[in-house]
């Protein structure tokens, strides 16, 4: 499995935009094949930071999601409304803490 989070600053004026836009496609996203698990957190001091948190089954179907058609077209209404570059990162699980 891969767990991927990903950073992404707005511009302030830029966060409702995106949000509107995300709650039209947020089912897509979390119904995607390979997709498990699909969160979107907001940073509380700093609320024109957004991370997506998501679970993939494989690095495959990751890729198969970035390199559709759906997430380019999200990504090129998304990409222009950033304050920063977006980071992200694909990481696994070590170990669970109950």
């Amino acid at each position: 499995m891969i767990i991927r989070i990903v950073k992404m600053t707005f511009r302030e004026e830029e966060v409702a935009p995106f949000l509107a836009k995300l709650a039209t496609r947020q089912d897509r996203i979390r119904a995607f094949e390979g997709c498990s698990y699909l969160q979107v957190l907001q940073d509380k001091q700093h609320p024109n930071i957004i991370f997506s948190h998501s679970y993939w089954i494989d690095e495959a179907a990751l890729n198969k999601y970035r390199n559709s058609a759906f997430f380019k077209e999200t990504w090129k209404f998304t990409k222009p409304k950033f304050s920063a570059p977006a980071e992200a990162w694909s990481l696994q699980n070590l170990t669970e803490l109950k």
